[in-house]
């Protein structure tokens, strides 16, 4: 491998960066033979794509090996400290190239940060050719970047490197670059599982033990030195970005999958990543009425008992009345026939025309509407045997009954399935 010699005056990310494809660790399924990527690269065809992952998994190092490998210019924009002014420059540099027969590849980190003009401003540039446009992100580019510039670029979803993976990058910079230092089973455990999966990461790490190592006069790393030399792991967590809304995600499909073990890894990834308690607790209180509903009534009691505590206490003591609230839910019976009755009530009305209400149901406040018929005919149910008046319409004329709510036969809901088809027979007989 061609790595920078002087790695004393680079950070170890820049001088292991790899300089041909075959060097990259990770991204197998984008890499690997026949794989998309790996297909791109031999194509020797330049194509505008985005590539969405997680920090520290190789995205500006797939750049850089396009522009070699499809012998293009090399610019590089970052969307946090770059405008419209400097893409307009960039297109400059690019038109000089051409001028030359050359080629530009456009490399923009964090395209996620640029606003809808300053992504506008790329189109025409790169519909017209004069760039080949590479965006990378950690946000979905669904949510964040242009329709318009979406569709005019593939998008390539890289993942995290799995342990066996920074293991030989771990490996890889030793021989390289440490080759003085040697490190035992807990030590690599340790920078691992403290790397979660960010290669940038673990080299970072490497750096911080390599400069302890030198200053205790020693060269063998063992997990103690690890644990005493590093901060805090810190777990992958964006409280505004798809981190935080698939782990809620997983928490909830915890929760209606009836598995509290789940639900609590989840809900303490969470709080230990940094969530808003409160903002858990309302969406447990959520989860209550969405999954568990008339199956069993407590659990929206214990949802808002749990808020309730929390707003009481704060962190850390009213986390566990979270925690207690999650796992009833988990066990509790499911239900979402009141929330699928209630969506399909909402649609129908939505659609339907504008019905009448039934003169025997209006309100009759008055002599005057009592005399034109309000009220006339209604049937007061207290007053009917089983307190049910048998037979009676409470649909506006000509509309047939629509039985939205359909009881599940689990928890409470299944004697309220025997009530209903009970008062069904009654209407009946009536």
């Amino acid at each position: 491998m061609n790595f920078l010699n002087d790695t004393l005056n680079y950070p170890l990310a820049e001088s292991l960066r790899p300089s041909a494809l075959d060097d990259v660790i990770g991204q197998q399924h984008l890499l690997g033979p026949g794989k998309p990527l790996r297909l791109a690269f031999e194509s020797g065809k330049p194509h505008s794509m985005i590539l969405w992952g997680p920090p520290g998994v190789g995205k500006t190092t797939l750049a850089r090996l396009m522009s070699t490998a499809f012998d293009c210019e090399w610019l590089a924009l970052s969307a946090v400290f770059s405008g419209v002014k400097d893409i307009r420059a960039a297109m400059e540099q690019a038109e000089a190239y051409r001028s030359l027969k050359r080629a530009t590849l456009l490399f923009i980190d964090e395209i996620h940060r640029f606003n809808k003009s300053q992504q506008d401003a790329l189109l025409p540039y790169t519909e017209s050719g004069l760039v080949t446009f590479i965006g990378a992100t950690t946000e979905n580019p669904s949510f964040e970047v242009n329709s318009a510039l979406l569709s005019r670029a593939h998008v390539y979803v890289l993942q995290t490197l799995s342990e066996d993976e920074l293991e030989q990058l771990l490996n890889r910079a030793q021989t390289h670059v440490f080759p003085q230092l040697e490190f035992d089973r807990d030590a690599k455990d340790g920078l691992i599982m403290s790397a979660d999966g960010d290669a940038r990461r673990l080299l970072n790490l490497l750096e911080q033990i390599q400069i302890a190592a030198e200053a205790k006069g020693v060269t063998c790393i063992d997990g103690a030195l690890v644990n005493h030399t590093l901060t805090s792991k810190i777990r992958r967590f964006d409280k505004n970005g798809d981190s935080f809304y698939d782990q809620i995600s997983a928490l909830h499909k915890s929760v209606r999958g009836s598995n509290p073990d789940a639900a609590l890894y989840w809900l303490s990834r969470m709080l230990d990543g940094g969530a808003e308690p409160s903002y858990l607790a309302r969406r447990i209180i959520r989860m209550a009425w969405e999954d568990i509903g008339l199956a069993d009534p407590r659990a929206m009691q214990l949802a808002n008992d749990a808020a309730a505590t929390y707003d009481r206490l704060g962190s850390p003591e009213g986390e566990l009345a979270l925690a207690q609230a999650v796992i009833y839910l988990a066990v509790a019976p499911k239900s979402n026939a009141g929330y699928k009755a209630f969506q399909q009530a909402q649609q129908f009305v939505k659609k339907d025309k504008t019905r009448e209400v039934p003169p025997h149901l209006r309100n009759a406040p008055t002599a005057l509407m009592k005399k034109i018929g309000h009220g006339q005919s209604y049937r007061y149910a207290h007053d009917e045997p089983h307190g049910f008046a048998a037979g009676e319409s409470y649909w506006p004329t000509g509309m047939q009954e629509p039985n939205w709510y359909q009881p599940v036969e689990r928890g409470l809901e299944s004697k309220i399935a025997n009530k209903m088809e009970f008062l069904r027979k009654l209407n009946e007989q009536r």
